[in-house]
């Protein structure tokens, strides 16, 4: 894919967003909250545009190694899982070439004759990533909404991430994509739990201070 179909792809993404998403988070906010939140809008449909990476949760007990690691073995059973075992097609989704993803396939340890054996809907694994985006935003906003309200919403997560679906491109990111946001979620959770101390923070994750020190700002949460 060159730079204006992957433009193209995104101008085609924020598009749906805007006119189909938007219109079904909001009727659903007014349905199962009472009201509408603009900034709530925005953040789920921030996650969503994301995809592809959003239900897989960094593993922060882990060291940065350990847990990015996990992460993309996760990541990347996901995409053999949507593609059905087809390792040419998870390729092209990852934006890489057939020899690294048997690589790193065998890095992993993935089984890809149980991923093939077991055949899991792709549909269900798209579903499963909506509600976790849904879900993952609405956790931030347990302050300022009513439980009960939160827990109607809840309830009826798996409708709300079926009326999304059936709008959304599929646009799964790249291996690059998933490790940025990887990167994005470790490290600022890790950089909260220790006051936002760079240098007490690599050393705990086992980072160097001067690697850390250069994601955090690249992904701006430094």
């Amino acid at each position: 894919m060159d730079n204006n179909e992957k433009s193209m792809e995104k101008t085609n993404l924020e598009l749906v967003l805007e006119n189909k998403i938007k219109p079904i988070l909001k009727d659903a906010a007014i349905k199962y909250l009472g009201v509408t939140i603009d900034k709530l809008n925005e953040d789920i449909s921030m996650k969503i545009s994301k995809q592809a990476t959003v239900d897989i949760k960094p593993s922060f007990s882990l060291k940065y190694k350990d847990a990015k690691k996990k992460y993309k073995k996760e990541y990347l059973e996901k995409v053999l899982k949507l593609k059905l075992g087809n390792i040419s097609e998870a390729a092209k989704v990852v934006h890489t070439d057939r020899r690294s993803i048997h690589r790193l396939i065998q890095d992993f340890h993935i089984d890809i004759k149980k991923i093939k054996h077991e055949l899991v809907k792709p549909y269900s694994i798209k579903v499963s990533t909506i509600n976790y985006a849904l879900e993952n935003t609405l956790d931030k906003y347990k302050e300022i909404i009513h439980p009960k309200r939160l827990e109607t919403i809840y309830k009826n997560l798996g409708l709300i991430a079926d009326d999304i679906l059936k709008e959304l491109p599929e646009t799964p990111a790249t291996l690059k994509e998933a490790e940025d946001e990887f990167d994005k979620e470790y490290l600022k959770q890790k950089l909260t739990e220790n006051n936002n101390n760079v240098s007490l923070t690599a050393k705990r994750i086992g980072l160097r201070y001067e690697t850390l020190h250069r994601k955090a700002k690249r992904l701006g949460i430094c």
